[in-house]
């Protein structure tokens, strides 16, 4: 079979699934909330304090160092005017996520580093995009925490083949995405986009996850796609929440120039810059 036919074979699969982890009631009320122009703070705070999980994910965001915010938020209608709505929902869109993998784990998963990982590249992706002036940061929490969403739901519809891929790329017969096509026709990028899209959230965040590891790639997003890589990147660099698949991701160096980062000696200072901020993350991860 060849790669094509094995993509087709593995989307059309993923199109029959019927127990795909399907939109949240929060989630889709809190989006309905927020199309109407005329929603408080408070309407929206007593609708996603309904899940206090979510409440207590909410908070530990808010309140995160990646964020600087002077004083500690301590509940969510505080949390929506100092963050803003748009802010806010793009959170709720990534716990939401987070929240219908909770029970992916498994030996080869290792289902605490995927999480932490996941969760310090959404915080030092928005911190990026702050510091390098991207006007949407809120959109890249939401795309770095999701960046590897595709890799749960291999595990869990595709178990054999991420075992599979696991046990070829320890041994040096490729490298983890090689070993995707191989296997599956298609990256965890393009499978977790897949999600994405079947839950018609935003294209911007589609894209950004598809691409994260071909920022070079034309897509309208590209800004925000290579803020993702360099994000993912970064904390592989430093060997800080860094998780295994990425183990032979390389940098791109087309970022640098997308980023307009000058050079590799400024991506280095800025590395050197955010490791204490990430070390204090990882040390004080509770999530």
């Amino acid at each position: 079979m060849d790669n094509s036919e094995l993509r087709n074979k593995t989307f059309n699969f993923l199109e029959s699934v019927q127990n795909l982890p399907s939109m949240p009631i929060v989630l889709a009320e809190v989006n309905s909330m927020l199309s109407n122009e005329s929603t408080s703070a408070s309407e929206l705070s007593n609708v996603i304090s309904k899940d206090q999980g979510l409440v207590t994910k909410v908070l530990t965001v808010a309140n995160s160092p990646f964020y600087g915010i002077p004083r500690r938020v301590s509940t969510i209608e505080f949390a929506i005017v100092i963050l803003g709505f748009n802010h806010i929902k793009n959170i709720v869109i990534a716990l939401s996520m987070m929240e219908a993998f909770k029970s992916v784990t498994g030996k080869k998963f290792q289902q605490k580093e995927y999480w932490t990982h996941s969760v310090i590249a959404g915080f030092l992706a928005k911190r990026l995009a702050d510091d390098l002036g991207y006007a949407f940061s809120g959109e890249a929490f939401t795309s770095g925490l999701l960046h590897d969403l595709g890799l749960p739901l291999i595990y869990k519809l595709f178990q054999e083949e991420f075992e599979k891929i696991v046990d070829e790329a320890g041994i040096g017969n490729g490298t983890y995405r090689e070993l995707e096509i191989k296997y599956l026709g298609a990256t965890h990028g393009e499978i977790g986009a897949f999600l994405i899209d079947k839950w018609n959230l935003p294209e911007s965040l589609s894209e950004a996850v598809r691409f994260h590891h071909e920022p070079n790639r034309e897509n309208i997003y590209r800004e925000l796609t290579a803020i993702v890589h360099l994000a993912d990147y970064m904390l592989n660099k430093m060997e800080l929440a860094d998780y295994f698949w990425d183990n032979d991701a390389k940098l791109d160096n087309s970022v640098l120039t997308t980023l307009k980062l000058g050079g590799e000696k400024y991506l280095n200072d800025l590395i050197e810059k955010y490791d204490p901020l990430i070390k204090e993350q990882v040390e004080n991860f509770i999530f």
